[in-house]
């Protein structure tokens, strides 16, 4: 967790700072992964690094209140970030394959893009600190998330929507815009259309990364989630059950990786 937090720290820095730095990458695409390093940033400050010393001490030893707002933090920023990628996702398949959408992309609807995904998560990350689920100890308990393995209705219900509109619905999107952008790709070649070979390579495999790096990520935390509302009885080890929650915060590692450094515009 402490090389974790080092490269998190390191990476999303730097995609910050030359973001900012250069007026060329200004543009309404460049916002939402502006947005995506910003949320990764503040998900290592309030989680990775806290993890660090607890793991050091073997127990959350910063007590109850100082872990509901790790549990509420890292929710937060991770759904944000979680969003950040699907829209990114559906405003490279507006661009691409929506020359309609491409004229209406501006500054002002990227905002907009980004007070809705703010918003939009900042209600299911509050949503536990008013009864519907809870944040609590998880795991080994030296970290903090989702009380995922408490055992009752009102944390079942939580879970099943926050799968559908925390992970459904946003790898619907994903799954279907680079999807869409590689048929595209595909369609002009059949027609007789001039395709780059060596750009087309660089998008499949960047699409490639993106959809697996996006799995390996949130898939364990979802799948652990649905186990313990499909048969509640299932005893979880608590090392099994801290593991998803590791692979959630290695997120912030691999997205500036994928998202800027097999980003030509920004290699150029």
């Amino acid at each position: 967790m402490f090389l974790n937090a080092v490269f998190s720290i390191f990476n999303n820095l730097l995609v910050i700072l030359v973001t900012m730095k250069y007026p060329q990458l200004h543009n309404p695409i460049n916002i939402f992964i502006l947005n995506l390093s910003f949320s990764d940033l503040l998900m290592t400050l309030c989680g990775t690094t806290i993890v660090v010393s607890t793991n050091y001490h073997g127990y959350f030893y910063l007590g109850e209140k100082f872990c509901v707002f790790q549990g509420f933090a890292v929710n937060y920023f991770g759904i944000v970030s979680l969003w950040s990628l699907t829209m990114l996702a559906f405003e490279r398949y507006s661009v691409v394959c929506e020359p309609v959408g491409a004229l209406k992309l501006s500054t002002q609807r990227g905002y907009q893009g980004l007070a809705f995904i703010w918003l939009f998560c900042l209600v299911w990350a509050i949503a536990p600190l008013f009864g519907w689920s809870s944040y609590g100890p998880e795991g080994v308990q030296t970290s903090c998330s989702i009380g995922w393995e408490e055992r009752s209705w009102s944390n079942y219900s939580y879970l099943i929507a926050y799968f559908l509109t925390c992970f459904i619905i946003p790898v619907a999107i994903i799954v279907f815009s680079y999807g869409s952008i590689l048929q595209l790709n595909r369609k002009i070649e059949n027609q007789g259309g001039k395709t780059n070979p060596e750009e087309e390579r660089r998008v499949i495999v960047m699409v490639l990364f993106m959809v697996i790096a996006f799995l390996a990520c949130w898939l364990p935390y979802t799948v652990f989630a649905l186990i313990v509302v499909i048969k509640p009885t299932l005893y979880i080890h608590p090392l099994a059950a801290t593991l998803p929650t590791y692979f959630a915060k290695t997120s912030p590692v691999y997205n500036p990786i994928i998202y800027i450094f097999l980003n030509k515009q920004v290699m150029t």
